[in-house]
């Protein structure tokens, strides 16, 4: 909305204040300042304002408004007097004013940093937040004008308003002053005020994404007259999972007459429904979707889910006409699943919603799966339904132009039918925020992540939003940081969250192998080493082995203290026909869950060769077949003999031959067998009897009994275990979080670094900004204790000569010229010469070989104690933030990409990890008999270097390199710095939606 010439010109309507906000009920409205336009609003709302609220803001009977009164608040210098409105179908439900005043209450103008705030919020609209969101937004104004306190008189019995501002977490004083109560704020946010809007916010977002899945009534606008179609197929599905609310169909081009559809009732309007209608679910051609989103608007529907395609997906004009959607929607206070979605589902027993394209809805389980891709949703589902496993709510978000993976998270993360929360993602909108919420829902639950479209550098169709540049791998280790479960493919979602959301977290890497192939054990040793983990040498129960024989097994492996996991391996087994027989899937499955049924703290793992009718047993694992009598009697196996002497081939599985010499092995195998008939099974997937251990226990908390998950390959069930090894560590961890050493703060010049900072770039008008010199980098960095050693230039060999005397010899001749800087290898460095004759000598050698100093730009330095060459950095992703990088430099980082990053800022356990993490991690350690470099020195100066780009965001690029790490202490021999105006950032200021 334009200002209109009545206003101030040299104050433009300040557009950047304009946010859509989620309210405390899971409802949207948006916040904007207010206008000369406005005055009919203004009466308008003001009319449905109560009497006692009247009372409240004007400490009078204030019944009407008048013209004087309407002309001030609506006419804005947008500096010191300033009004925001809160609006809903664009009517005001509630308006919060401030105007600046002196040290005497009166008005005034900048350098006065004090304003006076009033509020009022419609009554119908008072509890749903909006108080709240406003002062979170005028605070951020206040600021932004140079106002650093706001002043408010309330009265008394105005309890609400007096919540209002105390429960905002501000700095506050308070005095009771002529019958009124004076509340003084501090707006600086602080970590109370920001922990409590960060807490606001997760309700809200939670709470909308719980509207749209929980919903008391759904209606399908596009249902076909006839079978088939979009709108008919989500209605018969609807109906099929047996929705416990009232759903309706409606399409314009209904006749008359008709007054129910597939035994629910007709509509060609949402205006012809006498009741509230929750969700809508669109189904008609994109040109139709503005008529039927302001039909859902007008008649107070809660949320969308649009189906309809023709949107960002086919380029700028779908893309225009995706933002027209999303901005009607929220107009009316809707949050919108699509467009372009496959559907949402929630199995609660309470709610059975399948407002999707899945002909069959999935089981109840505890799994919460989110996808920005249809077909990928499809192929999850059907995957999940293959092995068994439910699920407790599902989002396939198409386009995802409002509800993202940030707001699944928030729901998931206090969701009680959620255990593990599943997302295939092609974006990330938000990637600063979605490592916050990531981080706080892995503390209490695991999240596990594909991510698509990793290597493109541009972002799927139809997805809106900025592009970050960062590498993938630094994705994925920023992923990690916040506790994330990154995996490549959905086959490892699946095969991790059917482990996660079934079993107890390990305590640990230790794992006990057991079963009836020797050699399906061998290969599950070897996943094991190769992921990582340590495991015990494999327990061959032979091809003889009972079920009994594989439960007792199973219960002294849960019960040994020296093993944190248990991965059990099965081949079916052989009849003495020498065929394979089947039917008794179950049987083992039953034998396998009476072992853990104590409730056992170790995970359970079982790895199978999958052949004919087992894959059934697999998925149904209903049986109540009981197992055949047979008698037992133990028997040695020899640790060479290693023969499984009947059993199967299967793709994923090699083939063990009679008499087959076993690979060596760290110990022998024993185990009981049975006489006679030799049997296994090759599946075990019994549904869930119960419920996993609550997401907020302990990680080594026992769990009740969950379903057993199992797996055709040992490859598969190793990588899901030991990604659950990694994120149980990490939750124990994250349970005491790392701090930032006090002592940085008596060494640091917080205040004459920023002095530095604003004289360099009041030197460049060039917004894009400007590196330093060397010596400006070594005052910056100098001002956070991080000393770079000085360079002298050497533009002919008698300066070098001049240098090296100043510096004392031994010296290094190097050259700076960007295309030989660090380039050791071109011959562009000479180190530890000796004496000025050695100096002149390595002086003509370079310039001969290399060029004219005019081209190589010499430089004498003096040489460090020897050690390891590493490199740190620190860099500014608009998208991502401010990141921090390590690795050995040359090859290893340049060449094998061995780097390893962490978000800023970073705590001292973020320094630790962040230097054992890279692959070449132990040449720092004493790798073959070298001495051991300082790391408690590399910490350190990770963690002065990530507080310098913390608290200056100008400061938008670092690269110390070499730092070369001795055994004491550390030398920074190079480094370049880069100053620019700060990136905006979407995770700091108030509480609003994205809008691409």
């Amino acid at each position: 909305m334009e200002p209109t010439p009545e206003q101030s010109p040299h104050h433009a309507y300040p557009d950047h204040w304009e946010a859509d906000v989620v309210l405390r009920d899971g409802g949207t409205a948006r916040i904007r300042p207010i206008t000369t336009d406005d005055a009919e609003r203004l009466v308008s709302f003001y009319e449905q304002v109560s009497d006692e609220s009247k009372y409240y803001r004007f400490f009078a009977p204030y019944p009407r408004l008048s013209d004087r009164d309407v002309h001030r608040f609506t006419h804005h210098d947008y500096v010191d007097r300033v009004g925001l409105a809160v609006t809903i179908g664009g009517e005001f439900i509630g308006t919060v004013r401030y105007d600046r005043i002196d040290d005497r209450g009166r008005p005034a103008s900048a350098p006065a940093d004090e304003a006076e705030v009033a509020f009022l919020v419609q009554d119908a609209h008072q509890g749903r937040g909006v108080a709240s969101a406003l002062l979170e937004h005028i605070a951020a104004v206040a600021r932004e004008r140079g106002i650093r306190r706001f002043a408010a008189e309330v009265l008394p019995a105005n309890n609400k308003m007096i919540k209002v501002f105390r429960d905002g977490g501000y700095t506050q004083r308070r005095s009771f002053e002529d019958g009124s109560v004076h509340l003084t704020l501090d707006l600086e946010p602080t970590e109370k005020s920001l922990a409590v809007q960060r807490g606001r916010e997760q309700r809200a977002e939670a709470r909308s994404v719980q509207r749209l899945l929980a919903p008391g009534s759904v209606a399908v606008i596009g249902t076909g007259r006839t079978p088939g179609g979009v709108g008919r197929t989500v209605l018969r599905n609807l109906l099929a999972a047996g929705y416990t609310g009232r759903a309706y169909a409606v399409n314009r081009a209904f006749d008359e007459g008709l007054a129910t559809l597939d035994g629910v009732p007709a509509h060609r309007s949402l205006g012809e429904i006498d009741e509230q209608v929750d969700l809508a679910v669109i189904a008609v051609p994109a040109h139709r979707v503005p008529e039927a989103v302001a039909d859902c608007g007008e008649h107070g529907v809660q949320g969308l889910v649009v189906l309809s395609a023709g949107y960002a997906e086919r380029g700028a004009e779908g893309r225009e006409l995706q933002r027209e959607l999303v901005r009607q929607a929220r107009s009316y206070g809707m949050r919108i699943i699509g467009p372009n979605a496959f559907g949402i589902i929630n199995t609660a027993e309470t709610v059975r919603l399948n407002a999707s394209l899945a002909p069959e809805s999935p089981a109840r389980g505890r799994i919460g799966l989110f996808t920005q891709s249809g077909a990928i949703g499809i192929a999850l589902l059907s995957g999940l339904h293959r092995r068994g496993a439910g699920l407790s709510s599902f989002i396939s978000a198409g386009n995802r132009a409002d509800v993202s993976g940030n707001d699944f998270l928030q729901y998931s993360f206090e969701d009680p039918d959620t255990d593990v929360a599943l997302l295939y993602l092609e974006s990330l909108g938000n990637p600063r925020k979605f490592t916050r919420l990531a981080r706080r829902t892995a503390a209490v639950k695991p999240v596990v992540v594909v991510k698509g479209a990793r290597h493109s550098g541009t972002n799927p169709p139809g997805h809106a939003v900025p592009v970050s540049r960062i590498p993938d791998t630094t994705v994925s280790a920023l992923m990690r940081q916040a506790g994330v479960i990154r995996v490549d493919t959905v086959t490892e979602m699946v095969d991790a969250g059917l482990l996660l959301a079934g079993q107890p977290l390990p305590a640990g890497p230790r794992v006990a192998i057991l079963g009836n192939s020797e050699s399906l054990g061998l290969l599950t040793y070897d996943a094991c080493l190769a992921e990582g983990l340590r495991p015990r040498p494999p327990i061959d129960l032979t091809t003889a082995a009972s079920p009994q024989d594989f439960r007792d097994a199973l219960a002294e492996a849960l019960a040994d203290g020296t093993c944190d996991a248990v991965i059990v391996t099965a081949i079916p087994w052989v009849g003495e026909n020498g065929e394979a027989e089947t039917g008794d899937g179950q049987v083992l499955a039953e034998a396998l869950t009476k072992a853990v049924a104590g409730g056992s703290a170790k995970p359970v793992a079982v790895v199978h060769v999958e052949i004919g009718g087992l894959a059934e047993a697999l998925a149904a694992a209903s049986s109540t077949a009981s197992p055949r009598p047979r008698t037992a009697a133990p028997r040695t196996v020899s640790p060479e003999a290693g023969a499984d002497r009947a059993a199967a081939t299967a793709p994923e599985a090699t083939k063990d031959r009679a008499g087959t010499t076993a690979p060596a092995t760290p110990a022998a195998r024993t185990g009981p067998t049975a006489p006679g008939t030799a049997r296994a099974t090759a599946a075990l997937g019994t549904p869930a009897s119960g419920t996993p251990a609550d997401a907020t226990a302990d990680p080594e908390t026992p769990p009740r009994p969950g379903r057993i998950p199992a797996y055709p390959a040992a490859e598969r069930a190793v990588r899901a275990l030991a990604e659950a090894v990694k994120y149980a560590q990490w939750r124990r961890q994250a349970a005491v979080p790392g701090k930032i050493p006090e002592f940085l703060d008596d060494t640091i010049d917080e205040a004459g670094a920023a002095a530095l900072i604003e004289a360099q770039l009041a030197t460049a008008p060039d917004p894009r900004g400007r590196p330093l010199t060397h010596d400006e980098a070594r005052e910056l960095l100098g001002r956070y204790g991080i000393d770079v050693r000085p360079t002298l230039p050497a533009p002919d060999p008698e300066a070098a000569v001049a240098a090296a005397a100043r510096l004392g010899y031994p010296v290094a001749l190097k050259t700076t010229a960007p295309h030989l800087r660090h380039r050791a290898d071109l011959g562009g460095v000479r180190l530890d010469v000796a004496d000025e004759e050695a100096l002149r000598r390595a002086y003509g050698e370079l310039t001969d070989l290399l060029g004219k100093p005019a081209e190589l730009l010499p430089v004498v330095q003096a040489m460090a104690p020897r050690g390891v060459d590493t490199v740190v950095r620190a860099s500014i992703d608009a998208a991502a933030g401010a990141i921090l990088s390590f690795g050995l430099a040359g090859a290893p980082s340049e060449l094998l990409g061995d780097t390893a990053h962490r978000l800023v800022p970073a705590t001292d356990r973020d320094a630790a990890e962040l230097i054992r993490s890279i692959r070449a991690a132990p040449v720092l350690f004493g790798w073959r008999g070298s001495a051991p470099v300082d790391t408690a020195a590399l910490e350190e100066l990770l963690l002065r270097l990530s507080r310098l780009v913390d608290d200056h965001p100008e400061v938008v690029s670092v690269a110390l390199e070499p730092v070369v790490v001795a055994p004491q202490g550390l030398t920074v021999l190079g480094a370049s710095v880069r100053l620019a105006p700060p990136p905006a950032r979407s995770d700091v200021g108030p509480r609003r939606l994205p809008n691409y």
